[in-house]
Protein backbone atom coordinates (compact mmCIF):
# COMPACT_ATOMS: atom_id res chain seq x y z
CA UNK A 1 0.00 0.00 0.00
CA UNK A 2 0.73 3.81 -0.89
CA UNK A 3 1.69 5.75 2.19
CA UNK A 4 -1.64 7.74 1.89
CA UNK A 5 -3.94 3.85 1.81
CA UNK A 6 -4.52 4.71 -1.81
CA UNK A 7 -4.38 2.32 -4.67
CA UNK A 8 -5.80 2.46 -8.14
CA UNK A 9 -8.86 -0.23 -8.28
CA UNK A 10 -7.15 -2.26 -10.72
CA UNK A 11 -3.70 -2.52 -9.15
CA UNK A 12 -3.83 -5.91 -6.65
CA UNK A 13 -0.89 -6.74 -4.88
CA UNK A 14 -2.06 -10.42 -4.75
CA UNK A 15 -0.57 -11.23 -8.16
CA UNK A 16 2.95 -10.64 -10.04
CA UNK A 17 2.41 -7.11 -11.50
CA UNK A 18 5.71 -5.76 -11.94
CA UNK A 19 4.67 -2.69 -10.05
CA UNK A 20 4.20 -4.92 -7.21
CA UNK A 21 7.25 -6.48 -6.84
CA UNK A 22 9.63 -3.74 -7.62
CA UNK A 23 8.45 -1.30 -5.29
CA UNK A 24 8.09 -4.01 -2.30
CA UNK A 25 11.17 -1.78 -1.00
CA UNK A 26 9.23 0.83 -0.40
CA UNK A 27 6.92 -1.06 2.35
CA UNK A 28 9.79 -2.10 3.69
CA UNK A 29 12.44 0.82 4.00
CA UNK A 30 10.95 4.26 2.35
CA UNK A 31 13.50 6.17 3.30
CA UNK A 32 15.54 4.41 1.22
CA UNK A 33 16.94 5.80 -1.68
CA UNK A 34 15.63 4.25 -5.42
CA UNK A 35 16.91 6.66 -7.78
CA UNK A 36 19.89 8.60 -7.51
CA UNK A 37 20.44 11.26 -10.57
CA UNK A 38 21.66 14.54 -11.84
CA UNK A 39 20.06 17.57 -10.25
CA UNK A 40 19.24 20.55 -12.81
CA UNK A 41 21.35 22.73 -11.46
CA UNK A 42 24.47 20.69 -10.39
CA UNK A 43 25.38 17.47 -8.12
CA UNK A 44 22.91 15.07 -7.15
CA UNK A 45 19.21 14.61 -6.20
CA UNK A 46 17.66 11.70 -4.25
CA UNK A 47 14.47 10.42 -4.83
CA UNK A 48 13.36 7.82 -2.04
CA UNK A 49 11.73 4.55 -2.11
CA UNK A 50 8.77 6.29 -0.53
CA UNK A 51 8.31 9.01 -2.74
CA UNK A 52 8.73 7.09 -5.85
CA UNK A 53 5.63 5.26 -4.93
CA UNK A 54 4.35 8.61 -4.39
CA UNK A 55 4.70 9.44 -7.59
CA UNK A 56 3.83 5.90 -9.20
CA UNK A 57 0.19 5.98 -8.13
CA UNK A 58 -0.10 9.64 -8.83
CA UNK A 59 0.33 9.26 -12.36
CA UNK A 60 -1.06 5.66 -12.68
CA UNK A 61 -4.50 8.21 -11.19
CA UNK A 62 -3.75 10.37 -13.93
CA UNK A 63 -4.12 7.39 -16.40
CA UNK A 64 -6.67 5.75 -15.04
CA UNK A 65 -9.08 9.15 -15.20
CA UNK A 66 -8.15 8.80 -18.76
CA UNK A 67 -10.62 5.63 -19.80
CA UNK A 68 -7.71 3.98 -20.92
CA UNK A 69 -7.98 0.12 -21.05
CA UNK A 70 -5.84 -2.74 -19.79
CA UNK A 71 -3.71 -3.50 -23.11
CA UNK A 72 -3.96 0.28 -24.45
CA UNK A 73 -0.46 1.05 -25.00
CA UNK A 74 1.26 4.28 -24.18
CA UNK A 75 4.67 5.05 -26.03
CA UNK A 76 7.22 6.27 -23.19
CA UNK A 77 9.92 8.91 -24.44
CA UNK A 78 12.52 9.91 -22.32
CA UNK A 79 15.84 9.24 -21.12
CA UNK A 80 16.13 6.62 -17.97
CA UNK A 81 15.18 9.01 -14.48
CA UNK A 82 12.95 9.15 -11.53
CA UNK A 83 10.40 10.13 -13.37
CA UNK A 84 10.05 7.69 -16.21
CA UNK A 85 11.09 4.78 -13.49
CA UNK A 86 7.69 6.18 -11.76
CA UNK A 87 5.55 6.49 -15.29
CA UNK A 88 6.05 3.19 -16.42
CA UNK A 89 5.76 1.47 -13.22
CA UNK A 90 2.26 3.60 -12.95
CA UNK A 91 1.68 1.74 -16.49
CA UNK A 92 1.55 -1.42 -15.06
CA UNK A 93 -0.44 -0.72 -11.89
CA UNK A 94 -3.50 -0.02 -14.41
CA UNK A 95 -2.09 -2.85 -17.15
CA UNK A 96 -1.04 -0.19 -19.80
CA UNK A 97 1.86 -1.66 -21.77
CA UNK A 98 4.41 0.92 -22.22
CA UNK A 99 6.72 1.24 -25.45
CA UNK A 100 10.15 2.29 -24.37
CA UNK A 101 12.09 5.09 -26.92
CA UNK A 102 14.41 7.34 -27.19
CA UNK A 103 14.30 11.31 -27.50
CA UNK A 104 16.93 10.92 -30.12
CA UNK A 105 14.90 8.15 -32.38
CA UNK A 106 14.12 9.60 -35.90
CA UNK A 107 11.08 10.61 -36.36
CA UNK A 108 10.51 8.19 -39.18
CA UNK A 109 11.31 5.27 -36.99
CA UNK A 110 8.85 6.71 -33.84
CA UNK A 111 5.94 6.91 -36.67
CA UNK A 112 6.66 3.40 -38.13
CA UNK A 113 6.16 2.33 -34.31
CA UNK A 114 2.93 4.07 -33.20
CA UNK A 115 1.66 2.80 -36.71
CA UNK A 116 1.90 -0.74 -35.71
CA UNK A 117 1.94 -0.47 -32.24
CA UNK A 118 -1.51 1.45 -32.05
CA UNK A 119 -0.74 3.57 -29.21
CA UNK A 120 -3.44 5.66 -27.32
CA UNK A 121 -1.02 7.67 -25.40
CA UNK A 122 2.49 9.26 -26.19
CA UNK A 123 4.55 10.16 -22.95
CA UNK A 124 7.50 12.50 -22.60
CA UNK A 125 9.02 14.41 -20.54
CA UNK A 126 8.42 18.17 -19.68
CA UNK A 127 11.22 19.06 -22.00
CA UNK A 128 10.70 17.18 -24.65
CA UNK A 129 10.69 18.76 -28.27
CA UNK A 130 9.09 15.74 -29.90
CA UNK A 131 6.08 17.19 -32.40
CA UNK A 132 3.94 15.62 -35.40
CA UNK A 133 2.51 12.67 -33.09
CA UNK A 134 -0.47 11.19 -35.46
CA UNK A 135 -4.18 12.88 -34.31
CA UNK A 136 -5.75 9.85 -32.78
CA UNK A 137 -3.03 9.29 -30.06
CA UNK A 138 -2.85 11.18 -27.61
CA UNK A 139 -0.39 13.20 -25.78
CA UNK A 140 0.98 14.46 -22.40
CA UNK A 141 4.52 15.62 -20.72
CA UNK A 142 5.92 13.72 -17.71
CA UNK A 143 6.99 15.81 -14.80
CA UNK A 144 7.93 15.39 -10.64
CA UNK A 145 4.22 16.12 -10.15
CA UNK A 146 2.55 13.94 -12.47
CA UNK A 147 1.16 14.31 -16.10
CA UNK A 148 0.36 17.46 -17.51
CA UNK A 149 -2.05 16.00 -20.64
CA UNK A 150 -1.90 17.91 -23.71
CA UNK A 151 -4.39 16.38 -26.11
CA UNK A 152 -7.04 13.44 -24.51
CA UNK A 153 -6.54 9.90 -26.19
CA UNK A 154 -9.12 9.04 -28.56
CA UNK A 155 -12.30 7.66 -26.39
CA UNK A 156 -11.98 3.92 -25.57
CA UNK A 157 -13.80 1.42 -24.59
CA UNK A 158 -13.12 -0.95 -21.11
CA UNK A 159 -13.84 -4.40 -21.39
CA UNK A 160 -11.13 -5.43 -18.41
CA UNK A 161 -11.26 -5.23 -14.97
CA UNK A 162 -8.29 -6.28 -13.57
CA UNK A 163 -3.98 -7.01 -14.30
CA UNK A 164 -3.19 -10.21 -14.54
CA UNK A 165 0.77 -11.82 -14.19
CA UNK A 166 0.17 -13.15 -17.99
CA UNK A 167 -0.77 -9.06 -19.08
CA UNK A 168 1.91 -7.28 -21.31
CA UNK A 169 4.04 -5.11 -19.29
CA UNK A 170 5.88 -3.88 -22.02
CA UNK A 171 6.75 -4.18 -25.67
CA UNK A 172 10.25 -2.89 -27.07
CA UNK A 173 11.38 -2.53 -30.50
CA UNK A 174 14.31 -3.77 -31.76
CA UNK A 175 15.64 -4.01 -35.34
CA UNK A 176 13.78 -6.26 -37.56
CA UNK A 177 15.26 -8.75 -40.43
CA UNK A 178 12.73 -7.33 -43.12
CA UNK A 179 14.42 -3.37 -41.69
CA UNK A 180 11.14 -2.70 -40.40
CA UNK A 181 11.53 -2.37 -36.48
CA UNK A 182 10.21 -5.82 -34.75
CA UNK A 183 8.08 -5.45 -31.25
CA UNK A 184 8.91 -8.25 -28.49
CA UNK A 185 6.19 -8.22 -26.37
CA UNK A 186 7.04 -9.16 -22.19
CA UNK A 187 4.55 -9.80 -19.50
CA UNK A 188 4.78 -9.21 -15.45
CA UNK A 189 4.98 -13.11 -15.10
CA UNK A 190 7.74 -13.28 -17.90
CA UNK A 191 9.86 -10.24 -16.54
CA UNK A 192 9.49 -11.09 -12.56
CA UNK A 193 10.64 -14.67 -13.32
CA UNK A 194 13.55 -13.61 -14.99
CA UNK A 195 13.92 -11.52 -12.17
CA UNK A 196 14.14 -13.81 -9.51
CA UNK A 197 16.24 -15.85 -11.51
CA UNK A 198 18.82 -13.16 -11.39
CA UNK A 199 18.67 -12.51 -7.60
CA UNK A 200 19.55 -15.67 -7.22
CA UNK A 201 22.69 -14.74 -8.32
CA UNK A 202 23.12 -12.39 -5.80
CA UNK A 203 25.08 -10.14 -7.51
CA UNK A 204 23.67 -6.73 -5.32
CA UNK A 205 22.34 -5.84 -2.13
CA UNK A 206 20.37 -3.17 -0.58
CA UNK A 207 23.53 -1.14 -0.27
CA UNK A 208 24.31 -1.01 -3.94
CA UNK A 209 23.95 1.90 -5.66
CA UNK A 210 23.68 0.73 -9.82
CA UNK A 211 25.01 2.70 -12.66
CA UNK A 212 22.56 2.97 -15.44
CA UNK A 213 24.69 3.87 -19.12
CA UNK A 214 22.13 2.28 -21.66
CA UNK A 215 19.28 4.11 -22.97
CA UNK A 216 15.67 3.56 -21.70
CA UNK A 217 14.51 2.45 -25.20
CA UNK A 218 17.47 -0.86 -24.87
CA UNK A 219 16.16 -4.00 -22.98
CA UNK A 220 19.57 -3.56 -20.56
CA UNK A 221 18.19 -0.23 -19.76
CA UNK A 222 14.71 -2.45 -17.92
CA UNK A 223 17.08 -4.66 -16.62
CA UNK A 224 18.96 -2.18 -15.10
CA UNK A 225 15.87 -1.01 -13.39
CA UNK A 226 13.85 -4.49 -12.50
CA UNK A 227 17.15 -5.60 -10.77
CA UNK A 228 17.82 -2.63 -9.26
CA UNK A 229 14.43 -2.27 -7.28
CA UNK A 230 14.29 -5.25 -6.66
CA UNK A 231 17.37 -5.53 -4.51
CA UNK A 232 15.89 -2.41 -3.08
CA UNK A 233 19.36 -1.04 -4.36
CA UNK A 234 19.60 2.67 -5.61
CA UNK A 235 19.49 3.03 -9.65
CA UNK A 236 21.51 5.70 -10.80
CA UNK A 237 21.05 6.35 -14.57
CA UNK A 238 24.14 8.41 -16.06
CA UNK A 239 23.39 11.34 -17.96
CA UNK A 240 23.77 10.65 -21.62
CA UNK A 241 26.13 13.62 -22.38
CA UNK A 242 28.00 12.37 -19.71
CA UNK A 243 28.85 8.92 -21.60
CA UNK A 244 31.07 10.12 -24.17
CA UNK A 245 33.22 12.40 -22.07
CA UNK A 246 35.54 10.01 -19.82
CA UNK A 247 36.63 13.06 -17.19
CA UNK A 248 32.64 13.89 -16.33
CA UNK A 249 31.33 10.13 -16.50
CA UNK A 250 34.19 9.19 -14.00
CA UNK A 251 33.32 12.19 -12.05
CA UNK A 252 29.53 11.61 -11.92
CA UNK A 253 30.36 7.77 -10.87
CA UNK A 254 32.24 8.94 -8.03
CA UNK A 255 29.81 11.89 -6.99
CA UNK A 256 26.93 9.26 -6.79
CA UNK A 257 28.80 6.80 -5.08
CA UNK A 258 28.19 3.88 -7.91
CA UNK A 259 29.46 0.92 -6.42
CA UNK A 260 28.33 -1.29 -9.97
CA UNK A 261 27.89 -0.59 -13.49
CA UNK A 262 26.20 -1.81 -15.85
CA UNK A 263 27.33 -1.14 -19.39
CA UNK A 264 27.93 -2.52 -23.06
CA UNK A 265 32.04 -3.00 -22.74
CA UNK A 266 32.17 -0.39 -25.81
CA UNK A 267 31.15 1.99 -22.64
CA UNK A 268 34.88 1.84 -21.17
CA UNK A 269 37.30 1.96 -24.53
CA UNK A 270 37.55 5.87 -24.30
CA UNK A 271 37.97 5.71 -20.53
CA UNK A 272 41.23 3.46 -20.99
CA UNK A 273 42.32 5.38 -23.72
CA UNK A 274 42.05 8.61 -21.72
CA UNK A 275 41.67 8.90 -17.98
CA UNK A 276 43.16 5.23 -17.18
CA UNK A 277 44.46 7.38 -13.50
CA UNK A 278 41.38 8.61 -12.58
CA UNK A 279 39.67 4.59 -13.24
CA UNK A 280 41.78 3.42 -10.84
CA UNK A 281 41.45 6.30 -8.51
CA UNK A 282 37.87 4.98 -8.29
CA UNK A 283 38.68 1.32 -6.92
CA UNK A 284 40.98 2.26 -4.89
CA UNK A 285 38.30 4.77 -3.35
CA UNK A 286 36.20 1.54 -3.16
CA UNK A 287 33.66 2.33 -5.99
CA UNK A 288 32.39 0.41 -8.91
CA UNK A 289 33.50 -2.92 -7.02
CA UNK A 290 31.76 -5.08 -9.95
CA UNK A 291 30.37 -4.38 -13.32
CA UNK A 292 28.20 -6.21 -14.94
CA UNK A 293 28.65 -6.68 -18.84
CA UNK A 294 26.71 -7.41 -21.44
CA UNK A 295 25.50 -7.41 -25.49
CA UNK A 296 28.90 -7.75 -27.33
CA UNK A 297 31.62 -9.61 -27.50
CA UNK A 298 34.18 -7.77 -25.36
CA UNK A 299 38.21 -7.79 -26.95
CA UNK A 300 40.22 -9.21 -24.24
CA UNK A 301 42.69 -7.03 -24.46
CA UNK A 302 40.39 -4.38 -23.13
CA UNK A 303 39.00 -6.56 -20.54
CA UNK A 304 42.53 -7.03 -19.18
CA UNK A 305 43.72 -3.81 -19.28
CA UNK A 306 40.55 -2.83 -17.37
CA UNK A 307 41.01 -5.62 -14.75
CA UNK A 308 44.60 -4.39 -14.05
CA UNK A 309 43.32 -0.29 -13.42
CA UNK A 310 40.36 -2.37 -11.60
CA UNK A 311 42.07 -5.39 -9.48
CA UNK A 312 39.34 -5.95 -6.62
CA UNK A 313 36.14 -5.46 -9.26
CA UNK A 314 34.11 -8.30 -9.80
CA UNK A 315 32.96 -8.90 -13.21
CA UNK A 316 29.91 -10.69 -14.52
CA UNK A 317 29.14 -11.60 -18.22
CA UNK A 318 25.28 -11.24 -18.85
CA UNK A 319 24.36 -13.47 -21.94
CA UNK A 320 20.74 -13.32 -23.46
CA UNK A 321 17.84 -12.12 -25.88
CA UNK A 322 15.84 -9.51 -25.87
CA UNK A 323 12.96 -12.07 -26.34
CA UNK A 324 13.95 -13.55 -22.35
CA UNK A 325 15.82 -10.80 -20.75
CA UNK A 326 18.67 -12.68 -20.33
CA UNK A 327 19.94 -16.28 -19.79
CA UNK A 328 22.79 -16.75 -18.33
CA UNK A 329 25.15 -14.50 -15.36
CA UNK A 330 28.64 -15.98 -14.97
CA UNK A 331 31.22 -14.79 -13.17
CA UNK A 332 34.32 -13.53 -15.20
CA UNK A 333 37.81 -14.01 -13.44
CA UNK A 334 39.64 -11.17 -11.96
CA UNK A 335 42.43 -11.34 -13.29
CA UNK A 336 41.57 -12.87 -16.45
CA UNK A 337 44.07 -15.96 -16.93
CA UNK A 338 46.22 -15.85 -19.54
CA UNK A 339 45.26 -19.12 -21.20
CA UNK A 340 41.51 -17.51 -21.90
CA UNK A 341 40.74 -16.65 -25.15
CA UNK A 342 37.35 -16.86 -24.96
CA UNK A 343 34.81 -15.75 -22.57
CA UNK A 344 32.61 -18.29 -21.54
CA UNK A 345 28.87 -17.68 -20.89
CA UNK A 346 28.57 -20.92 -18.00
CA UNK A 347 25.33 -22.00 -16.87
CA UNK A 348 21.60 -20.48 -17.43
CA UNK A 349 20.54 -18.59 -14.41
CA UNK A 350 18.72 -20.04 -11.83
CA UNK A 351 15.09 -21.41 -13.10
CA UNK A 352 16.41 -22.08 -16.78
CA UNK A 353 18.08 -24.16 -19.26
CA UNK A 354 20.27 -23.83 -22.04
CA UNK A 355 20.13 -26.86 -24.18
CA UNK A 356 22.90 -26.97 -27.08
CA UNK A 357 20.59 -29.02 -30.90
CA UNK A 358 22.10 -30.01 -33.45
CA UNK A 359 21.38 -29.36 -36.96
CA UNK A 360 19.73 -32.67 -36.90
CA UNK A 361 17.17 -32.16 -33.94
CA UNK A 362 19.09 -34.08 -31.81
CA UNK A 363 21.09 -32.73 -28.38
CA UNK A 364 24.51 -31.88 -28.86
CA UNK A 365 27.24 -34.32 -26.32
CA UNK A 366 30.29 -33.82 -25.40
CA UNK A 367 32.40 -30.24 -25.25
CA UNK A 368 33.68 -28.79 -28.52
CA UNK A 369 30.85 -29.73 -31.08
CA UNK A 370 28.80 -26.30 -32.08
CA UNK A 371 25.09 -27.03 -31.63
CA UNK A 372 22.26 -24.01 -31.31
CA UNK A 373 21.01 -22.83 -27.79
CA UNK A 374 17.85 -23.79 -27.20
CA UNK A 375 16.53 -22.10 -23.87
CA UNK A 376 14.21 -23.67 -21.30
CA UNK A 377 12.91 -20.66 -19.00
CA UNK A 378 9.57 -19.43 -17.13
CA UNK A 379 10.79 -15.85 -18.46
CA UNK A 380 9.63 -16.21 -22.59
CA UNK A 381 8.33 -13.35 -24.30
CA UNK A 382 4.51 -13.58 -25.78
CA UNK A 383 5.50 -13.31 -28.98
CA UNK A 384 6.33 -10.49 -31.76
CA UNK A 385 3.85 -7.69 -31.70
CA UNK A 386 1.52 -8.68 -34.82
CA UNK A 387 3.64 -10.81 -36.03
CA UNK A 388 2.52 -14.59 -34.90
CA UNK A 389 4.76 -16.21 -38.38
CA UNK A 390 7.79 -15.35 -37.21
CA UNK A 391 6.88 -16.15 -33.41
CA UNK A 392 6.43 -19.62 -34.17
CA UNK A 393 10.02 -19.68 -35.77
CA UNK A 394 11.46 -18.96 -32.17
CA UNK A 395 8.91 -20.45 -29.61
CA UNK A 396 9.22 -24.00 -30.66
CA UNK A 397 8.28 -27.00 -29.43
CA UNK A 398 10.92 -28.54 -26.94
CA UNK A 399 13.07 -30.42 -29.20
CA UNK A 400 13.26 -33.12 -25.96
CA UNK A 401 10.23 -33.55 -25.46
CA UNK A 402 7.63 -32.52 -28.16
CA UNK A 403 4.83 -34.06 -27.12
CA UNK A 404 4.01 -31.79 -23.89
CA UNK A 405 2.98 -28.71 -25.79
CA UNK A 406 6.27 -26.75 -23.80
CA UNK A 407 7.34 -24.14 -26.03
CA UNK A 408 11.20 -22.98 -25.76
CA UNK A 409 13.16 -20.43 -27.04
CA UNK A 410 14.93 -20.82 -30.62
CA UNK A 411 18.18 -18.50 -29.80
CA UNK A 412 19.90 -18.36 -33.24
CA UNK A 413 22.94 -18.56 -31.46
CA UNK A 414 25.90 -20.87 -31.99
CA UNK A 415 27.74 -22.19 -29.12
CA UNK A 416 30.13 -25.08 -28.09
CA UNK A 417 30.23 -26.78 -24.73
CA UNK A 418 33.39 -26.77 -22.70
CA UNK A 419 34.87 -29.48 -20.50
CA UNK A 420 32.22 -28.84 -17.48
CA UNK A 421 29.07 -28.13 -19.23
CA UNK A 422 29.89 -24.60 -19.51
CA UNK A 423 28.47 -22.61 -22.57
CA UNK A 424 31.67 -20.70 -25.29
CA UNK A 425 29.71 -18.71 -27.94
CA UNK A 426 30.04 -18.93 -31.81
CA UNK A 427 28.58 -16.42 -33.28
CA UNK A 428 25.04 -16.18 -34.84
CA UNK A 429 23.56 -18.89 -36.56
CA UNK A 430 22.41 -16.60 -39.45
CA UNK A 431 25.37 -15.00 -39.11
CA UNK A 432 26.82 -17.63 -41.35
CA UNK A 433 27.77 -16.72 -45.19
CA UNK A 434 28.29 -18.21 -48.50
CA UNK A 435 31.32 -17.03 -50.30
CA UNK A 436 32.01 -18.24 -53.19
CA UNK A 437 30.02 -21.71 -52.82
CA UNK A 438 31.90 -22.09 -49.25
CA UNK A 439 29.87 -21.29 -45.36
CA UNK A 440 31.91 -18.87 -43.30
CA UNK A 441 31.26 -18.16 -39.66
CA UNK A 442 32.20 -14.27 -39.54
CA UNK A 443 32.71 -15.00 -35.78
CA UNK A 444 35.62 -16.94 -36.73
CA UNK A 445 37.08 -14.50 -38.87
CA UNK A 446 36.96 -11.77 -36.15
CA UNK A 447 38.05 -13.62 -33.47
CA UNK A 448 41.43 -14.59 -35.94
CA UNK A 449 42.02 -11.05 -36.92
CA UNK A 450 41.32 -10.14 -33.34
CA UNK A 451 44.65 -12.45 -32.11
CA UNK A 452 46.71 -9.96 -34.34
CA UNK A 453 49.04 -7.83 -32.17
CA UNK A 454 47.44 -4.79 -31.61
CA UNK A 455 44.68 -5.27 -32.77
CA UNK A 456 41.73 -4.34 -30.13
CA UNK A 457 38.29 -5.89 -31.93
CA UNK A 458 36.89 -6.55 -35.70
CA UNK A 459 33.73 -6.41 -37.33
CA UNK A 460 33.67 -8.96 -40.64
CA UNK A 461 30.39 -8.35 -42.97
CA UNK A 462 29.91 -9.68 -46.35
CA UNK A 463 28.79 -6.23 -48.69
CA UNK A 464 27.17 -6.82 -52.05
CA UNK A 465 28.37 -5.60 -55.54
CA UNK A 466 27.12 -4.79 -58.15
CA UNK A 467 27.18 -7.33 -61.10
CA UNK A 468 29.79 -9.01 -59.38
CA UNK A 469 30.54 -11.35 -56.13
CA UNK A 470 30.03 -10.29 -52.57
CA UNK A 471 33.36 -9.11 -50.61
CA UNK A 472 34.18 -10.05 -47.43
CA UNK A 473 35.22 -7.32 -45.47
CA UNK A 474 36.76 -6.93 -42.13
CA UNK A 475 36.60 -3.39 -40.02
CA UNK A 476 39.73 -3.74 -37.86
CA UNK A 477 40.34 -1.17 -34.62
CA UNK A 478 43.69 -0.61 -33.88
CA UNK A 479 44.22 -0.92 -29.42
CA UNK A 480 45.04 2.10 -27.93
CA UNK A 481 49.13 2.35 -27.78
CA UNK A 482 49.33 0.06 -29.38
CA UNK A 483 51.91 -0.17 -32.73
CA UNK A 484 50.24 0.89 -36.11
CA UNK A 485 49.16 -1.79 -38.30
CA UNK A 486 50.49 -3.74 -41.28
CA UNK A 487 47.53 -4.52 -43.51
CA UNK A 488 49.63 -6.68 -45.31
CA UNK A 489 51.07 -8.71 -42.06
CA UNK A 490 47.82 -9.00 -40.67
CA UNK A 491 46.72 -10.54 -44.40
CA UNK A 492 49.24 -13.09 -44.64
CA UNK A 493 48.16 -14.06 -40.29
CA UNK A 494 44.60 -14.70 -41.55
CA UNK A 495 46.25 -16.67 -44.46
CA UNK A 496 48.31 -18.96 -42.17
CA UNK A 497 44.88 -19.91 -40.58
CA UNK A 498 42.45 -19.14 -42.68
CA UNK A 499 41.42 -20.63 -45.96
CA UNK A 500 41.44 -18.25 -49.16
CA UNK A 501 37.53 -17.88 -49.21
CA UNK A 502 38.10 -16.28 -45.56
CA UNK A 503 40.72 -13.90 -46.59
CA UNK A 504 39.10 -10.34 -45.79
CA UNK A 505 39.24 -8.71 -49.45
CA UNK A 506 38.49 -5.32 -47.83
CA UNK A 507 40.42 -4.51 -44.47
CA UNK A 508 40.27 -1.15 -42.90
CA UNK A 509 41.37 -0.04 -40.18
CA UNK A 510 39.44 2.39 -37.40
CA UNK A 511 40.13 4.44 -34.55
CA UNK A 512 36.33 3.75 -33.13
CA UNK A 513 33.41 1.80 -34.30
CA UNK A 514 30.76 4.31 -34.67
CA UNK A 515 27.93 2.92 -32.01
CA UNK A 516 24.26 3.10 -32.58
CA UNK A 517 22.13 4.45 -29.68
CA UNK A 518 22.21 0.98 -27.65
CA UNK A 519 26.00 1.42 -27.55
CA UNK A 520 26.07 -1.46 -29.92
CA UNK A 521 28.37 -1.36 -33.11
CA UNK A 522 26.55 0.27 -35.51
CA UNK A 523 27.40 -2.03 -38.84
CA UNK A 524 24.88 -0.12 -41.36
CA UNK A 525 27.98 3.21 -40.92
CA UNK A 526 30.99 0.57 -41.09
CA UNK A 527 29.09 -0.26 -44.43
CA UNK A 528 28.79 3.25 -45.81
CA UNK A 529 32.37 3.72 -44.52
CA UNK A 530 33.23 1.03 -46.94
CA UNK A 531 31.31 1.84 -50.07
CA UNK A 532 32.75 5.74 -49.33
Amino acid sequence: MSSNGARPARAHASVDNLRTYLLAAARRAPERPAVIQAAAGGGTETVTYGELERRVDRIAGQLDALGLDVGDRVILESDTSADSVAALLACATVGLPFIPTSPEIPDERLLTIIGSAEPALHLQTAHGKRTGIPEQVGTARLGAEGLTVERAPAPRVRRRRAVTPVDTAYITFTSGTTGRPKGVVMSHRGVIAFLRGAEAEELATADDRVANTSPLQFDFSLFDIGFTLSHGAALVPVPRDRLGWPRRFLAFLREAGVTQVDCVPSVWRPVLRHEPELLAELGDAGLVRRIVFTGEPWPLDELRALQNLLPKTRFTNGYGATETMAASITEVPNPLPADVTRLSIGHAHAGAEMTLIGPDGTPVEGPGTVGEIYLRTPSLFSGYWGDPETTSKVLVPDPLDPRSGRLVFKSGDLASMGEDGELYLHGRADSQVQIRGNRVELGEVERRIGQFEGVAGAVAMVLPREDDDPLLHAFVLRAPEGPALDTKELIAFCRAALPAYMIPQGLHVVDSFPLTVNGKVDRAALSALAVS
